[in-house]
């Protein structure tokens, strides 16, 4: 991923913090065959590895788990983004040398895959992720809600991922190149939008 300086992503924690608010990440590796992806909710261990440790699962009929990688493998993470008008920037009515582009929060995490069968460590993650996005709920559904013979089923038809981070490469292009004048027009812009989506990236420009 292409970082200028201006919005390269450097301390961990937010990092961290901007992987764990894209919900269904994307696992790509690079084959003899092709180039493969799946998207995956992961966990994230930041404790484990100097950069921390995913952990998800895939379907065992899903290919990808069983042909070899060439190399690492990648997690692309996607956060809030947006288009950018140049009607939102002051600065086109001084001079009009101005361009459309695109706001966007993108981390990469690069590492070894590695895929495992255990039915102790399948249903260790699959507790965790199920805690993770039932937490917040009224009524959390858990695994013990269904039956033990049919979770066990279940787990034999996936395949658990565990993936140490090796490298990350984190990037918030938020206007930050743009002088205050452009940056306010852009956040009024998005604000006023009809679209929730840029309306979410709105407070994200930096004042």
């Amino acid at each position: 991923m292409y970082v200028p300086p201006a919005f390269r992503l450097e301390e961990l924690p937010e990092i961290h913090a901007a992987m764990r608010a894209a919900r269904l990440p994307s696992l790509v590796t690079a084959t003899a065959e092709r180039l493969m992806a799946t998207p995956l909710p992961l966990l994230l261990a930041p404790e484990e590895g100097p950069f921390g440790t995913l952990y998800g699962h895939l379907a065992r009929a899903n290919p990808q788990w069983r042909t070899p990688p060439l190399g690492e493998a990648m997690v692309l993470f996607g956060g809030p983004e947006a288009y950018v008008t140049p009607n939102w920037y002051a600065s086109k009515a001084e001079h009009h040398k101005v361009v459309p582009t695109w706001n966007y929060v993108a981390v990469h995490a690069h590492g070894q895959a590695e895929f495992f069968e255990d039915p102790a460590r399948l249903h260790d993650v699959v507790a965790r992720l199920t805690a993770r996005h039932e937490g917040g709920r009224a009524t959390p559904w858990q695994l013990a809600d269904a039956p033990e013979a049919f979770v066990r089923a279940q787990l034999r038809g996936i395949v658990g991922l565990r993936l140490p981070i090796a490298r990350l490469e984190g990037k918030r292009k938020m206007s930050q190149n743009r002088d205050a004048a452009d940056r306010a027009g852009v956040a009024a812009g998005l604000a006023a939008s009809p679209d929730p989506a840029d309306r979410a990236v709105a407070p994200l420009i930096p004042r």
